[in-house]
């Protein structure tokens, strides 16, 4: 605009003062920049783009291969133009890093009349996660530089990235059970296959728990009493609030917990037993279905960093995987720590508060902690008291300085402890318990 605010004044002045070469080299002027203005509009909107991935999902340690498309639709030639494929920036600055790229993901190029040009690069997954590769921004402009423009093109495509599995070693075979079986200290739960003996009818008593043969022999009703059930699958707690987890040890500490749980829930899952997942971790895929995503910007940096951007995370709706058995329940479980995310929002013992009336008693309650602040050794405590058989996994490293007084705390309560400190221990984390 200040182009054309410069060439009117100028050329104002030489009709003013019938300046007949000022005059001429202002329309001169002034016909460059509409020209310009109209090629560099017909430039940018003539283009259309297509990507390509050929995944949707992947491991740990395996390739994806991205392919962005330009095709110039119009029937002037593109002199110049420069590609830029958007990437998840924070997973390549973040140390170590959790993606690593090969080949160019922005080139300068040109395209002519009906031409298409390839932008292809690679992408190296080094650490789970839910990643985002687009949209694309193309920006051109005319030969002189007075004008450019820029367009954002293609919806991003999305590859999830599974948390690596490790095998569980050393477990009770006989109990069939990574953690293995807890015997249920109250009757509340009881198995009807195993009759531990018989005792005097009692009023409320139901007719199939009637013993008839022992009423037949002793002239009174009697009945039949069974021993506790047990307790058989797991539902996985896991802690992922960023005030438990020190900048020092990450991203080790928080990858350590994810790879933890997701053992923990496969090998679970392998025994046929029930198994689920709850967090307070932010789902990366919730902002995206949320807001979506914005195609319209006044300036370039502006889409580069709304590309980029990661929104706020104080999430205050726990991610819950319910506790069952089936064919996808891994995969629920899998995909849902794919997408973990570190959050401001809920805490854990808000977590437990939250989510004790949706947690089965039936099965074993394994909470993967990055830290035991006191509230967290309490609120564990206070499930233990209501019922729950409880089991805590605390992922640290024996040099902290609050190592120590974690343990304490949780054997405080009388909660079985184990640790984790490296992917050797999570292999080995049902062979011992901390007494």
């Amino acid at each position: 605009m200040k182009w054309y605010l410069a060439t009117i004044l100028l050329l104002a002045v030489g009709l003013v003062f019938q300046l007949g070469l000022l005059v001429y080299a202002m329309y001169a002027l002034l016909a460059v920049l509409l020209v310009s203005r109209f090629l560099t509009r017909e430039w940018t909107e003539n283009v259309s783009a297509t990507r390509g991935c050929n995944r949707a999902t992947a491991n740990v340690g395996e390739t994806a291969a991205v392919v962005v498309t330009l095709k110039n639709e119009g029937r002037v030639s593109i002199p110049w133009m420069i590609v830029e494929d958007s990437i998840p920036k924070q997973a390549l600055i973040q140390r170590p890093p959790r993606i690593k790229m090969h080949r160019k993901r922005r080139r300068i190029t040109k395209l002519k009349a009906g031409g298409t040009v390839d932008v292809r690069y690679e992408v190296d997954f080094l650490m789970r996660g839910y990643y985002q590769f687009g949209p694309l921004l193309v920006e051109s402009g005319d030969v002189f530089g007075l004008h450019r423009r820029f367009r954002i093109l293609t919806e991003p495509r999305f590859v999830l990235v599974y948390p690596k599995v490790v095998p569980l070693q050393g477990y009770d075979v006989a109990s069939r059970r990574p953690i293995g079986e807890v015997r249920m200290t109250h009757r509340l739960f009881e198995d009807p296959t195993r009759i531990s003996g018989v005792r005097p009818y009692q009023h409320g008593d139901s007719l199939n728990r009637i013993h008839w043969r022992a009423t037949a022999r002793t002239g009174a009703l009697h009945s039949k009493t069974y021993e506790p059930s047990t307790i058989a699958g797991a539902t996985l707690l896991l802690d992922f609030h960023r005030d438990r987890y020190q900048n020092r040890h990450e991203p080790i500490r928080s990858e350590l917990c994810i790879t933890t749980v997701a053992s923990l829930a496969n090998a679970v899952y392998e025994l046929g037993q029930q198994i689920g997942l709850i967090t307070n971790a932010r789902d990366a895929a919730d902002h995206i279905r949320l807001t979506g995503y914005r195609h319209e910007f006044t300036t370039r940096d502006a889409a580069v960093e709304e590309a980029g951007e990661m929104p706020d995370s104080d999430r205050l709706r726990p991610v819950i995987v319910p506790t069952r058995r089936g064919a996808d329940q891994l995969m629920r479980i899998l995909e849902s720590l794919a997408r973990a995310e570190l959050t401001d929002g809920l805490t854990f013992p808000q977590l437990v508060t939250e989510t004790a009336g949706r947690m089965p008693r039936d099965a074993t309650v394994i909470a993967i902690l990055p830290d035991v602040p006191p509230e967290t050794a309490i609120a564990l405590g206070t499930l233990r008291r209501q019922g729950f058989a409880v089991t805590a996994v605390v992922v640290m490293f024996p040099d902290e300085d609050e190592y120590p007084d974690c343990i304490g705390r949780l054997m405080a309560e009388m909660i079985d402890v184990r640790t984790v400190s490296d992917e050797n221990g999570v292999s080995t984390l049902c062979s011992g318990v901390m007494v």
